[in-house]
């Protein structure tokens, strides 16, 4: 079948007609890998000048102001602090997707549900605290468009300070140490309950599991006890709880810590300067950044050298592995100095609300209190002889005897 293109005088079914569409596909092809790298350049160039923009019709808590920075929603930005509160109370990803779906509030792109990604994205994006990672991923092909995550091998660009924070940057950096410290167990990610990923078996070091006696019937309860309690060829011995001894034995523990509060808030105070102080780690960052780019430097010459003129390509091969491992290794260290400053900064939230917690507290708690829980406590160690260890941010332990109950 003959295709005639009028406009261009050609028949498909002529010799010449092929050539000429050939030519043509070319030519097309050409121009627009030319458009492709204009626009590449033009938003690299933008970025290095620390110029962006964003998808603002789906970004929920921003728009695009005026002068072109972002603006905050103030009702989209009560639904994003919502979010991060609910997190820090222990709440799972899974159960806030719910709140939000259950109280009709719609997504980003408007849609009534709420799914984990999105709430996993809201709670990880660093523009909320008022940055901006630029170049996080890079089109592979101008033909295709498709685009692949970036992991060094082009130039990120990190901007503080970019727009007006919707979540405070020590908040921020909270979060992110809590989700790193529930992601190595999917369930601490994921926890139904405060006491999740919390509650230590003294015995074999696993974790406390909530679990349901008398499902069926109107005796229904919850009791902890270890995760591994039947798994191993030895039983654990340390005993099973009620949530309710969890909370009382939390009550005591927590009043012999209010009967030196004083001294505690005065440790506290101590502590904060001192976790504040991050300019060793900075310093370390800014050293470890200038050697992974000049590493970087260094393997894009060497491969644009072996592009423009014939090499051995085994010793081409050997020497680029060894700058790539060499790149490897200093990504790594980044990624090490990232984790430090991360984790300093988030304990430093979690010192200062501990601060805040004792300071508005009375002389004595008389029952429990989650918030309490959720900023004071790191961990419980439950041991055999029916005692609980109680780890508190700080660092300081207390124990206390846990009170008799029917499922001991």
């Amino acid at each position: 079948m003959e295709v005639v293109l009028e406009k261009e005088n050609i028949y498909t079914l002529d010799a010449k007609g092929e050539v000429m569409i050939t030519i043509m596909s070319s030519l097309a092809q050409e121009e627009s890998r030319s458009i492709s790298e204009n626009v590449t350049w033009g938003k690299r160039r933008s970025m290095e000048e620390g110029r962006f923009s964003l998808a603002y019709k789906y970004f929920l808590g921003y728009k695009k102001g005026d002068d072109g920075i972002l603006e905050i929603v103030e009702e989209e930005a009560k639904i994003v602090q919502e979010i991060y509160q609910l997190f820090l109370e222990g709440k799972t990803i899974r159960a806030i997707a719910d709140h939000l779906t259950k109280c009709g509030i719609p997504t980003p792109r408007g849609k009534e549900k709420w799914s984990v990604s999105t709430i996993t994205s809201i709670l990880t994006n660093e523009k909320y605290k008022g940055d901006a990672l630029l170049q996080k991923t890079y089109t592979t092909d101008f033909l295709t468009k498709k685009s692949r995550k970036n992991n060094g091998e082009l130039p990120q660009y990190y901007i503080k300070d970019s727009h007006p924070a919707i979540i405070d940057p020590a908040t921020f950096d909270l979060v992110q140490q809590e989700i790193e410290r529930r992601r190595p167990d999917r369930r601490q990610l994921h926890r139904s309950s405060p006491f999740t990923a919390k509650i230590i078996c003294g015995e074999c070091s696993g974790y406390y599991g909530r679990k349901v006696w008398h499902s069926n019937s109107k005796h229904r309860k919850y009791i902890w006890r270890c995760n591994q309690k039947y798994g191993a060829e030895t039983a654990c011995s340390t005993p099973n709880l009620d949530e309710s001894a969890i909370k009382a034995a939390f009550v005591e523990a927590f009043n012999q810590m209010l009967g030196d509060k004083e001294q505690y808030i005065a440790r506290f105070e101590k502590m904060l300067p001192l976790l504040a102080d991050t300019t060793k780690l900075e310093a370390q960052m800014t050293e470890a950044q200038t050697k992974h780019d000049e590493l970087m430097d260094n393997l894009r010459r060497y491969m644009q050298e072996n592009a423009r003129k014939i090499q051995n390509q085994e010793e081409y091969n050997h020497r680029f592995s060894e700058l790539d491992a060499e790149c490897k290794k200093a990504e790594e260290e980044i990624e090490a100095i990232q984790k430090e400053l991360l984790s300093q900064s988030g304990r430093k939230e979690q010192i200062r609300r501990c601060l805040n917690d004792l300071r508005g507290c009375g002389d004595i708690l008389e029952e429990f209190d989650l918030d309490l829980w959720n900023s004071m406590v790191e961990s419980v160690t439950v041991c055999t002889d029916k005692k609980l260890v109680f780890l508190f941010r700080d660092g300081t332990e207390i124990m206390v005897q846990m009170l008799k109950t029917k499922n001991d």
